[in-house]
């Protein structure tokens, strides 16, 4: 019987988990020759945390200073936390203001003192620098501002004049694939299936689980039985073109997938210890596939990890008590793991969400807004510090466009080129990954776009 790589023969085989089904040897093909010229010694991972719905993130990062923490209370009214009840954050702000974070973020705090996870605060998507006059006077911003899926989409896409398929994940991958071994696996690996953020115009994701093995397996593809009876339906000619795709494509899947496992199986084993939930498996699921990069091939890689349910119109204080800690736990615990495989350094993870909530109440939580509060954690982080700046909170803010609806004074551009620079993206090459940058960054500035990568 012919077996399912001989079939494939050399740069046939999908770089797809068996879901998605989406992307060829070929097409990385074309990636490859873009990176022909370029090859890392190192080894370097961008770990993407979606926190879709939009965090309200002024009740994650809270003044404590008394005049703006009574101005808070003043704004936020039901929504504000007691002044008592905030964690103190280390050390104090470049203006000299000191904060605090939620009190169920205790790992947090630890992890801002050791240095080791930063604050990007007020960061939006924008097309240019606005306050809230400018708006109000007509200036261009953002596509559907206020709106899930164009803002959830710009934060992925960091296109925030026009609706594109592709994301800046998967730009990256479209310039670095190649520098990865050629077995078909992407670059990019999401634990959330098909995502904005790593779809490229030549490159697409990998599809993983969060549990098990991670492989996405084709139904009914299971037992020896069955699965001999498909290989041999898989040694059948068709003269009809969709056909023969078809099943290049499920051939393919198949057979990458086996791949993907065997790497996971053979790779160094992760005992760091993580707790229940969707967020600590998703992240104990990316150590695993970075405990296997050299049995992948890979020098480079992307990750994507969406969690749901940040969409607090109501009830705000009681979904932050229960989801908060989860994130927070959870990427102490990456650390730890991250330090046992020896690549902290390696590896910086940031969080993403649709926007900031409005500082006012709607009686029972808070509402769409544009501009919040954002982390990143990793050993190459200047940790320990808020970059950007955390608006003055008054009712009558310059930035306020109304219900306490902050303009961003950081734009997704500048946050994401100084990951982009850091993973290995040329200045030149720049703008290919982030189309609106050079209105935020020049390529002549000798200093990095906010300085918390080293």
């Amino acid at each position: 019987m012919v077996s399912r790589r001989s079939f494939l023969g050399h740069g046939c085989s999908l770089g797809v988990a068996a879901t998605t089904l989406t992307s060829s040897m070929a097409t990385l093909g074309f990636a490859r020759q873009a990176a022909a010229q370029q090859s890392f010694s190192d080894y370097k991972a961008l770990v993407c945390v979606c926190l879709n719905g939009g965090n309200d993130s002024y009740n994650m990062l809270v003044p404590v200073d008394s005049d703006q923490h009574t101005e808070y209370e003043s704004i936020r009214t039901d929504l504000a936390l007691e002044q008592s009840t905030l964690l103190t954050l280390p050390g104090t702000s470049t203006d000299g203001r000191s904060f605090g974070l939620h009190p169920n973020m205790s790992e947090t705090v630890d992890l801002y003192g050791d240095g080791d996870i930063a604050f990007i605060a007020n960061v939006g998507t924008l097309i240019d620098y606005v306050d809230a006059a400018a708006v109000e006077a007509g200036a261009r911003v953002p596509l559907g501002i206020g709106s899930h899926n164009d803002q959830i989409a710009q934060w992925q896409t960091a296109r925030p004049d026009r609706r594109v398929p592709e994301g800046w994940g998967g730009r990256l991958a479209d310039l670095m694939q190649g520098v990865n071994a050629d077995n078909g696996i992407s670059m990019n690996i999401s634990l959330a299936g098909t995502n904005a953020f790593q779809a490229g115009k030549r490159t697409v994701e990998y599809a993983i689980n969060r549990d098990g093995d991670g492989a996405r397996r084709i139904w009914g593809y299971e037992g020896e039985w069955k699965k001999t009876i498909i290989d041999r339906l898989f040694e059948a000619e068709h003269d009809h073109p969709f056909r023969r795709e078809y099943k290049r494509r499920l051939v393919g899947a198949i057979d990458t997938g086996e791949r993907f496992v065997e790497a996971i199986q053979n790779g160094t084993p992760v005992d760091t210890t993580f707790s229940e939930g969707d967020f600590s498996a998703g992240l104990r699921q990316i150590a695993r596939v970075i405990a296997a990069r050299e049995q992948l091939g890979a020098s480079r890689q992307t990750f994507f990890i969406n969690i749901w349910g940040w969409d607090h119109h109501d009830e705000v204080l009681d979904n932050h008590v229960r989801m908060l800690p989860e994130i927070s736990l959870g990427l102490a615990e990456f650390k730890s793991a991250l330090i046992e495989l020896g690549v902290f350094d390696q590896v910086s993870t940031f969080t993403i969400s649709d926007f900031g909530r409005t500082l006012t109440t709607n009686g029972k939580g808070s509402d769409h807004g544009w501009g919040g509060h954002q982390m990143v954690m990793g050993g190459a982080v200047r940790g320990g510090q808020i970059y950007g700046n955390y608006p003055t909170l008054s009712s009558s803010s310059p930035l306020d466009v109304g219900r306490g609806v902050y303009v961003p004074t950081t734009a997704v551009d500048q946050y994401f080129a100084e990951l982009a620079l850091w993973f290995g993206v040329s200045q030149s090459d720049l703008p290919l990954v982030l189309p609106n940058v050079r209105r935020f960054y020049s390529a002549s500035d000798a200093s990095p776009p906010l300085g918390f990568l080293a």
